[in-house]
Parts: C-alpha cells; sequence; structure tokens
C-alpha cells in the first residue's frame, strides 16, 4: 500500500471477519472509496489519514436481514403507509418493492441503531406471487441510491394467508390445492411464454408481459422463489414444486423447519427462519420456537434469522439471534445467520456479510459483544461513510 492511497483506517478492537473463524485481536481495517482493502493484524498507519480508534470495541461486518418488510410497512403512519400486500389479485409477480419503500421510514434509522445494514424486503403474503423483493442498504435518501440487487427475489405464499384473503372474497385461493394449482398454472404458462419467445424470428412483433418477464428469470434460475411457509406441509408443497420445475427456492418462516429438517438438508434449500419473538397468533405458530434455526443448521441447512419488520423491530435482529444460541443454536453459526450466510441466500455476498478485501466497507464497531443484551453500535459505517455514531 502506497501512502495517500488510504483513506480510512480503523485500528484496535476485536474483529469479527465473519469469513474465517479466527479472531483478528488489535488488527487494522484499510478503506478506501468506500471499499475494505486490507486487513491486517500489524501495519504501519500512514499519515495524514483519518484514524478510528475502536480500542477495547468489538468490530462486525454490518448485520443484515434477511427477510422483513421494511419501507413498505411504514412505522407509526397506519394505513397510509401499507403498501406491501396487493389484495385484489392472487398473481402479482410484475410488482416491484422498491415503487414503494420510503426511505423516510423511521425503521431505517433504527435499523442503523441495531447493526443492520442491509435488508431484504420486499412484498407480504397475501399472494400466491406477491412481487420482487430488494435487497438494500439502510442509509440513503433515495431507493435508487440504496440497492444492492433489485431483484432479489420473487414473493411467493403458501398457507393461511392466501386462503383467508381470497376465500373472504369468494375468490380462489380458498384452499392450499388452489394455491398450489394457481402457482403451477402461472409457471407453466411463463414456460410456454417462454418458447414462444425465444422462436420468436428477428423482426417480429412478441407481446411483452410483464408478468411473465419476471418469471422467466425464476426459471432462468437468475432469481429465486422466497416462499412464506410455516407447516411443515406447505415447507414440502414448496420443495416439490420447485423441483417439479426445477428452479431456485429459499423457505421463508420456516416455523416447523425443525420437523423435517433432514428433508430441507436433503433437497439443499436454505431457510431463513423467524419471527420466533411473538406469540403463536394462528394454528400454523403453535410449534413456534427458537430452537428451530438450531436444529436446521445441526442438519446443514444454510440458515439465516429475520424480524420480518414490522413483526419485530428490525433493531432487534441481534437479539434474536442471541435468543436462538441461548435454545440451542451455535454462537458461530447464530453470527453467520445475521452476515455471511444471510448475503449468500440473498445473493449479495461478493458486496456485503463478511469484512473482505473488495467488499463495501459495511462495518459495526460495537461497544461489548453483540449478543450481549447491553451492547450498543458505537459508530456505524455504510460504504466506508460513518452513518451513526454515539
Amino acid at each position: 500500500m502506497k501512502r495517500g492511497e488510504i483513506m480510512l483506517v480503523i485500528k484496535g478492537g476485536k474483529i469479527y471477519t465473519m469469513a474465517q473463524k479466527k479472531v483478528i485481536e488489535e488488527g487494522l481495517i484499510f478503506i478506501e472509496k468506500g471499499k475494505i482493502v486490507d486487513i491486517v493484524e500489524r501495519a504501519e498507519i500512514p499519515k495524514d489519514v483519518e484514524v478510528i480508534d475502536a480500542e477495547g470495541k468489538y468490530i462486525f461486518p454490518g448485520f443484515i436481514d434477511a427477510h422483513c418488510h421494511i419501507g413498505l410497512f411504514e412505522e407509526g403512519v397506519g394505513a397510509i403507509g401499507e403498501d406491501g400486500n396487493e389484495w385484489t389479485d392472487p398473481i402479482t409477480p410484475h410488482l416491484r418493492a422498491i415503487d414503494a419503500v420510503n426511505p423516510s421510514d423511521i425503521a431505517f434509522k433504527e435499523a442503523l441503531e441495531g447493526g443492520v445494514t442491509a435488508v431484504f424486503t420486499g412484498p407480504g403474503s397475501a399472494n400466491v406471487i406477491g412481487g420482487q423483493s430488494a435487497a438494500l442498504k439502510t442509509y440513503g435518501r433515495v431507493v435508487d441510491e440504496m440497492i444492492i440487487k433489485s431483484p432479489a427475489g420473487l414473493k411467493i405464499a403458501f398457507g393461511e394467508n392466501p386462503k383467508r384473503v381470497y376465500g373472504e372474497q369468494k375468490k380462489s385461493p380458498a384452499t392450499r390445492m388452489a394455491t398450489a394449482a394457481l402457482l403451477r398454472e402461472t409457471i407453466y404458462k411463463a414456460r410456454n411464454y417462454k418458447q414462444k419467445k425465444e422462436k420468436t424470428k428477428e423482426g417480429e412483433v412478441f407481446e411483452i408481459d410483464i408478468k411473465m418477464e419476471i418469471l422467466c428469470e425464476v426459471l432462468e434460475k437468475k432469481l429465486p422463489l422466497r416462499a412464506h411457509a410455516h407447516r411443515a406441509d406447505d415447507i414440502m408443497t414448496a420443495i416439490r414444486i420447485a423441483k417439479e420445475f426445477g428452479v431456485d427456492l429459499v423457505i421463508e418462516h420456516c416455523t416447523e423447519g425443525h420437523i423435517i429438517a433432514d428433508k430441507i438438508a436433503e433437497y439443499g434449500v436454505p431457510a431463513v427462519v423467524g419471527p420466533s419473538l411473538t406469540s403463536r397468533s394462528k394454528y400454523e405458530l403453535k410449534d413456534l420456537t427458537f430452537k428451530t434455526p438450531g436444529i436446521l443448521a445441526n442438519k446443514g441447512v444454510k440458515v439465516a434469522i429475520m424480524t420480518d419488520h414490522p413483526v419485530i423491530p428490525i433493531k432487534y435482529l441481534p437479539l434474536l439471534a442471541a435468543l436462538a444460541v441461548k435454545e440451542g443454536m451455535r454462537e458461530e453459526d447464530a453470527l453467520l445467520a445475521i452476515t455471511k450466510n444471510a448475503a449468500e441466500i440473498i445473493g449479495i455476498s461478493d458486496k456485503v456479510g463478511s469484512l473482505e478485501k473488495g467488499k463495501d466497507a459495511d462495518i459495526v464497531i460495537w461497544d461489548r459483544f453483540p449478543f450481549d443484551l447491553m451492547a450498543k453500535p458505537m459508530m456505524v459505517l455504510i460504504n466506508g461513510e460513518v452513518v451513526l455514531k454515539k
């Protein structure tokens, strides 16, 4: 490293890179142009650079909430801030989260206060196909400047929610069978659309269908299905359909995942588990337990932990991971569930999720270990910029 190349250095503190098991004691993180350019145990600090002294602190990559609805269900504004569910049509793959996210949602500020620097946010679970989710940074004035990846997944939903929403309207789907059938029917339509488009000769008019276009990306494995599923039978229906069409799948909530953990592991499907800090407000949640993420991880499932914000306020993501540890999850697995694993499941691990050369300088300096109930971020950096300082 030549003098003048490094603009910011964080020195001291215990560095948990999440890319390796070893904790770097009293190390140095070099940052330039919003990126990490080096992490070392010892090095000479160039003159004329800004230095952040983290002596005695804990340094982690920014935490990642792998499933929430931040910006779509806004805090403290009631119905006018609820833009996450389009209740009028069960098949809405063309909806895009970024067209409804409000960066002024106070929850983005609270995310920083919880050390959360990136999120996967998107439509709710009213519809069989709800729309396109996005991965965002939690700091910015306009959503276009916050995007890490969009779309980052296509929301689908099984179980009670679509049944209730459309059953009450005397429309389909009013049963689990109809939910699965509508999803299959739509994917078949997308397959036919894709084949027809591929056979269209240059110069011929082809009518674009924006619903089908996004499903073509799913069929091409450019985009995973993100399946809302609590019950074990719904989880297996999601896996069955994904296998049938050869598409990528992530299970969201996975409340009864511990019951069929071996099956989920067998099919190699990741799980984003939670929110577990809620009451059993419906039958699907009767087996709710913080033991689920640990059981899944022990079986070899790639696990992330979610808040489902605003169900659980997003700033409590570290608390949810800590409670999973309390109920048997290995501490390392719980940390991975809100950092590296979360990034890999979302498809953004080339940028965030661990502290490594070339990745975004999204860094949180904690006053104590973040699973300590009393822990607070002393400083939060996103893209190398200090966005919160205590």
